[in-house]
């Protein structure tokens, strides 16, 4: 199973690694919630995997990348259930991720249609913890 920044294989689970570096405990969040996405998608629990996209999006939106991939992952689900709404919107997600990741995102924001991509949301008491200590470390 594909996951970034593990002992491995690829230039873009290195490039992760190096972005996630400040935070090993953010990035297992993340690949923790990635691999519960491809499981359940691997199912087709279409619902259980958007569930888990939404929050790897949570923790992954400061970083491009993962932002990418996040939103990447949703249009795939877009495609599997003929939502073209999704699949539109995933890839306007995708584009702005590459240009905001860095600069702006709303916290909290869980990434799909139901919400808008400016809507800051409350974080999730369990990856709370996560985040606090990525804002703590760059300040």
């Amino acid at each position: 199973m594909f996951t970034f920044g593990t002992n491995g294989t690829t230039n873009k689970q290195l490039l992760l690694n190096i972005l996630f570096a400040l935070n090993i405990e953010l990035k297992n969040a993340f690949n923790t919630e990635m691999i519960l996405a491809k499981s359940s998608y691997e199912k087709a629990d279409y619902t259980t995997a958007f569930y888990h996209l939404e929050r790897a999006h949570i923790l992954g939106q400061n970083y491009i990348i993962a932002h990418t991939y996040s939103h990447w992952w949703m249009c795939k689900i877009g495609f599997k259930t003929n939502n073209a709404k999704e699949i539109i919107s995933q890839f306007a997600r995708i584009a702005a991720s590459i240009v905001f990741s860095r600069v702006w995102v709303p916290l909290g924001n869980t990434g799909g249609i139901n919400v808008s991509p400016f809507k800051p949301m409350p974080i999730p008491d369990d990856l709370k913890r996560f985040l606090i200590k990525t804002q703590l470390q760059s300040c």
